[in-house]
């Protein structure tokens, strides 16, 4: 395999289209992912990120909590993608302002009236 105009011409559309070297090699057959690399390092093409998907960091792990991070669960704990909020806890509790406002719900007066009825308070 050598490396014709229309070859290198090729090779610099498919990288600006973002495709993989792997994919730019079986676009161009007969050739390696790495002859795709090579060619485009000694070309100065571009670096890009690397098409492998970093997996995002979310909250906290049960060993990474500390005694100022929200507690509140997040996800199923049977899958490996649960984690804990881990954003800055309220002072004296263990959630943060968002998930403090969910657990801590204050009583409606509707509902006090009626458990005050059912204690027999007048």
């Amino acid at each position: 395999m050598s490396w014709t105009d229309e070859r290198v011409q090729q090779l610099k559309d498919l990288w600006a289209q973002g495709l993989s070297a792997s994919e730019i090699a079986d676009m161009l057959g007969d050739i390696s992912r790495n002859a795709v690399i090579g060619k485009a390092h000694r070309l100065g093409l571009s670096g890009r990120p690397s098409p492998i998907k970093k997996k995002p960091s979310r909250g906290a792990t049960i060993l990474s909590l500390t005694e100022r991070m929200c507690k509140w669960p997040v996800g199923d704990p049977k899958h490996q993608d649960f984690h804990f909020c881990g954003k800055t806890a309220l002072t004296g509790l263990p959630y943060c302002a968002e998930h403090a406002a969910v657990a801590y719900q204050p009583t409606s007066s509707s509902k006090k009236r009626d458990e005050d009825r059912s204690v027999g308070v007048a």
